[in-house]
C-alpha cells in the first residue's frame, strides 16, 4: 500500500520560479542541540547562509546584531534572529 501512494503526484505542486537562496532558519536550528553559546553557534554553523525578507544573509553577519551570548531554547534562538532579520515573507524573485 505503501508503495502505491509513492507513485502518486506530490500533495503540494512546486513552482516554476526561480529557487530561493539559502536555507530556512528552522533547517538551520534543527542541526544545533540546545542550549548554545553564541560563540558555539558561530564556529559549528556561522557560514550558513539563511533566507530572510531582505535576501540571503550568512549566519554570523546577522548573529552580529544579536545581544544574546547564550540561547536557552532552539525557539529562543529562532525569536532573536527573527528579531533581527524580520517576520515577513522570503522574497523569491
Amino acid at each position: 500500500m505503501a508503495d502505491e501512494e509513492a507513485d502518486e503526484a506530490p500533495a503540494v505542486e512546486l513552482g516554476e520560479g526561480e529557487s530561493v537562496e539559502g536555507a530556512p532558519l528552522a533547517r538551520v536550528a534543527s542541526r544545533l542541540t540546545w542550549p548554545q553559546e553564541k560563540s558555539s553557534i558561530l564556529k559549528k554553523e556561522g557560514d550558513a547562509v539563511i533566507r530572510t525578507p531582505s535576501g540571503p544573509q550568512t549566519l554570523e553577519d546577522v548573529l552580529a546584531d544579536v545581544d544574546e551570548t547564550y540561547f536557552d531554547t532552539r525557539q529562543t534562538f529562532v525569536n532573536d534572529v527573527l528579531d533581527v532579520v524580520g517576520r515577513g515573507p522570503v522574497a523569491t524573485e
